[in-house]
């Protein structure tokens, strides 16, 4: 009989606890990470232990508090009712874990399991649907790493970015069918990405195209294949398609930055703001960066970004949640991991 094949569902991480010690411990791995604060190691140090850490932890634990709930983490609650939902439909032929970039379960605690469980053979689903350097490329970096320390190497196949994977788009459809029954209820529609650097994005472009003229995404995709403002803008274009939204009914924006540098643009805090004043005062904002909901969404999203529509002169504001574990989400990974479990050798060559 051929083995087991082991699965890993990745994604980014959570505190472990409601308390000031793990959100500081969680901010002080996530930041120190060389490839989401790229700048020379000992100014990255003095930024986070001289400025970021004095101030942040005790800010973000206030942020967490409206999130949290009685199963904890939301992202780590969904990552996990997703984990058993995909292991319910893939059966017994696979083994399917959960594993976070920062925090746990973490990468190695994950790997060196299925190693014990004697699988050598592993599909990678990062569950961001479009490509960056801060957060596919850093999990798989250490994902990686750490299975070319083990005796036995496993072979490793990912699923690669999923922006307008049909089955991704199917399900965030569904998602929009059920939460926005009448499309014509709002008169804009606002997708909302986490945003980047500016400098991430022309690191991951070698050929000078990125950035360079206000339309480059537009025929970025196919020039620069990790162009992740591209591939925003795809997902948009996709799902704004199944709306069936004119050009003039929807935008694109990138939240969450970070300092003083600049950061992709337009961001969604000053687009909510000048939305009513242009005329859009009921408006749908969704995430579609993001397959399970999180601070990011729930609080940043949901609740800051309403107060500042709101207080702009909106009138109406849906905050659509994420793919979470809803069952077409589920059966959207399980059959990506069908899909690539394909691409895995029948068994393990042994020299």
């Amino acid at each position: 009989m051929a083995s087991k094949i082991g699965v890993i569902l990745l994604n980014l991480g959570t505190p472990e606890r409601l308390d000031l010690a793990a959100v500081r411990s969680y901010l002080a791995e996530f930041l120190s990470d060389p490839r989401v604060i790229d700048i020379p190691a000992v100014a990255r140090w003095l930024l986070l232990h001289g400025i970021i850490l004095r101030t942040r932890p005790r800010q973000s634990l206030e942020a967490y508090r409206t999130i949290w709930t009685e199963s904890g983490s939301p992202i780590k609650d969904f990552g996990l009712r997703l984990t058993q939902s995909v292991q319910n439909l893939l059966g017994d032929r696979f083994d399917v874990v959960l594993a976070m970039r920062y925090g746990s379960p973490s990468i190695p605690s994950v790997l060196d399991q299925l190693a014990d469980r004697g699988m050598d053979r592993i599909v990678v689903v990062p569950l961001y649907p479009q490509y960056a350097a801060s957060s596919t490329g850093t999990a798989l970096e250490l994902l990686y790493r750490h299975a070319a320390k083990q005796w036995n190497v496993p072979s490793l196949s990912v699923v690669a970015p999923f922006y307008r994977h049909p089955l991704f788009i199917k399900a965030w459809n569904a998602v929009l069918r059920e939460e926005l029954p009448d499309p014509a209820a709002f008169d804009f529609y606002l997708f909302s990405f986490h945003g980047l650097p500016e400098r991430h994005i022309r690191k991951s472009d070698r050929s000078g195209h990125c950035l360079s003229f206000p339309d480059c995404c537009i025929s970025g995709l196919e020039k620069i294949p990790y162009c992740y403002r591209a591939q925003c803008y795809e997902t948009a274009q996709q799902m704004a398609h199944g709306l069936g939204l004119s050009a003039d009914q929807f935008a694109v924006s990138f939240q969450s930055r970070l300092g003083r540098t600049p950061w992709l643009k337009p961001y969604t805090d000053k687009v909510l703001a000048e939305l009513p004043g242009n005329g859009a005062r009921r408006v749908a904002v969704l995430s579609p960066a993001f397959v399970a909901d999180c601070l990011e969404t729930i609080e940043e999203l949901g609740v800051r970004g309403r107060e500042t529509f709101m207080q702009a002169g909106g009138t109406d504001y849906h905050w659509v949640p994420s793919l979470n574990d809803r069952p077409v989400w589920a059966e959207a990974v399980a059959a990506m991991v069908r899909e690539q479990a394909g691409a895995l050798p029948v068994e393990q060559m042994i020299v």
